[in-house]
């Protein structure tokens, strides 16, 4: 029989053993007593199994409220636990009621948070994936041995649908790969999603029939499922090439429905998810949180990147985009790297990841550059060019000069 294995990192006043045993009984065919029916076939056809258990360090105070009985000391494990895919089939929304349900309130943890993820291949039967990931990207954008180098519409919010055409025309101009829309902006009374569209779309068509170079503009079409379907014909119909969803915002099910009829690349953008990972005791890591929208088909996912302005470490943004790169099912996922990133950070990130296939967003980094966005963007080439060639930034800065002022203003 297929199973479902979670990895969890717990905190206890009791045994880890027995919390864990807690945890599997709760979320599988269990509660606080047996009943009547609950047979020992039953428990042994459907009950979770504690397949792990690693005893880690033990803490004197607990991290989260509630835990009972109060303890002088509480000890911290990492756990796994295998749940039978009869119990749920292959369903996004039971998994997730599964292994990130009700087992975060239960009194015998003062910390619970899910770490890892391991589903069948009947998940993947059931769930078409990605359907562009690294490959189609690269074949929309025209970009190939280098990161697509993009950035995002600023001002967030406030621009009219023909501010938006002119700041992305330009960005086209001064040759950019990859533009999108904040996540503040979908479809807005000052600048509706379908006239934005529209003007943004004419400027991007316009410098590919000059060109030959269509940039990626990801539209945000978060909203009512409906209204989703709608927006993405929208998009469709214009000639664009990716539309964006604020994923814990649509939810599960709708970015399933989503990818099932979608013609285009799906942009997925995390906002909320610190909410669900900040704690280092409490949540879901982003490992196993990207398992199931990778499974629900989104194309690329936003992971931060190196020395940015938020709360994640570097080591947590290189597990992230190594996660995403890694095949599960035979496909993978293009990571996103933004929040503050500029050139400087193009030679870490190579080392590190020692890929290029990912998005490499910048917003300030790119748009306050003291040479403009065009130097902006050069910069950016520039700091990659570095980067593959094995070369200091400092050397190859004396023979670009936008690389030069970026690491000047930025660094």
């Amino acid at each position: 029989m297929s199973r479902v294995l979670a990895t969890y990192r717990i905190e206890t006043p009791i045994d880890p053993r027995r919390a864990a045993e807690s945890i599997a009984g709760e979320q599988s065919c269990g509660t606080f007593v047996r009943v009547p029916g609950e047979t020992d076939e039953l428990r042994a056809l459907f009950g979770a199994r504690v397949e792990r258990i690693t005893e880690l360090e033990a803490v004197d105070a607990p991290s989260l409220p509630g835990a009972r009985p109060a303890a002088d000391v509480y000890r911290r494990a990492e756990v796994a636990i295998s749940f039978p895919l009869e119990n749920m089939g292959p369903s996004l929304t039971t998994l997730m009621a599964t292994v990130a349900g009700n087992l975060f309130e239960l009194s015998q943890v003062s910390g619970l948070k899910l770490v890892d993820l391991e589903v069948p291949a009947e998940f993947a039967a059931a769930y078409p994936g990605p359907a562009f990931g690294v490959e189609g990207t690269r074949r929309l954008t025209g970009v190939r041995g280098r990161p697509v180098i993009g950035t995002i519409v600023k001002p967030s919010v406030g621009l009219t649908p023909d501010a938006t055409a002119r700041l992305v025309g330009a960005l086209a101009d001064a040759g950019l790969d990859f533009v999108k829309d904040d996540e503040l902006m979908a479809n807005p009374p000052h600048s509706p999603l379908a006239e934005r569209v529209k003007a943004v779309m004419r400027a991007v068509n316009a410098h590919a029939d000059r060109t030959g170079k269509k940039v990626m503009v990801a539209f945000n079409i978060s909203d009512e499922i409906d209204e989703m379907a709608r927006h993405h014909d929208t998009v469709l119909a214009a000639g664009g090439t990716c539309v964006m969803a604020s994923l814990n915002s649509v939810g599960l099910p709708a970015l399933a429905w989503l990818r099932r009829r979608a013609a285009l690349p799906i942009h997925g953008h995390r906002n909320g998810w610190g909410m669900l990972s900040r704690h280092p005791q409490l949540g879901v890591a982003f490992k196993a949180w990207s398992v199931f929208w990778r499974l629900a088909g989104v194309d690329h996912l936003h992971t931060n990147g190196l020395r940015n302005k938020f709360f994640e470490e570097d080591e947590s943004v290189v597990a992230s985009a190594k996660a995403l790169l890694t095949p599960m099912h035979g496909t993978v996922v293009m990571p996103v790297l933004s929040s503050g990133q500029w050139a400087g950070q193009a030679p870490d990130t190579y080392r590190r990841l020692g890929t290029t296939d990912l998005m490499y967003l910048c917003g300030g980094g790119l748009l306050a550059h003291p040479g403009g966005p065009a130097a902006g963007i050069a910069s950016l080439r520039q700091g990659w060019e570095a980067a593959l060639a094995g070369r200091p930034l400092e050397d190859y800065a004396r023979e670009h000069p936008e690389l030069r002022q970026a690491m000047e203003m930025y660094a």
